[in-house]
């Protein structure tokens, strides 16, 4: 079975791909990590991305190993640089 995912991207991640945000179809049942692949294999200048980014799935911060369901928004956030 199939899902779509909406994937967002944020700040350098969203330069690096030239968007904010993409729909995505994965096989089901998925995990993050599944997604993240997926990501980096299909969109264009997401090759980049590092294979273990932060995520957060519906506005919470997950592991790689969290599971994805149809309708899900994946966040890829870059690491917070501050000081």
């Amino acid at each position: 079975m199939a899902g779509t995912v909406r994937i967002r991207f944020f700040a350098s991640y969203a330069e690096l791909v030239g968007r904010e945000e993409a729909d995505l179809v994965v096989s089901l049942p998925a995990t993050v990590g599944d997604v993240v692949r997926r990501v980096r294999e299909l969109i264009p200048g997401a090759g980049a991305l590092p294979p273990r980014p932060l995520v957060a799935v519906n506005l919470q911060h997950v592991r790689l190993d969290a599971p994805v369901a149809e309708g899900d928004e994946v966040a890829l956030l870059p690491p917070l640089a501050g000081g």
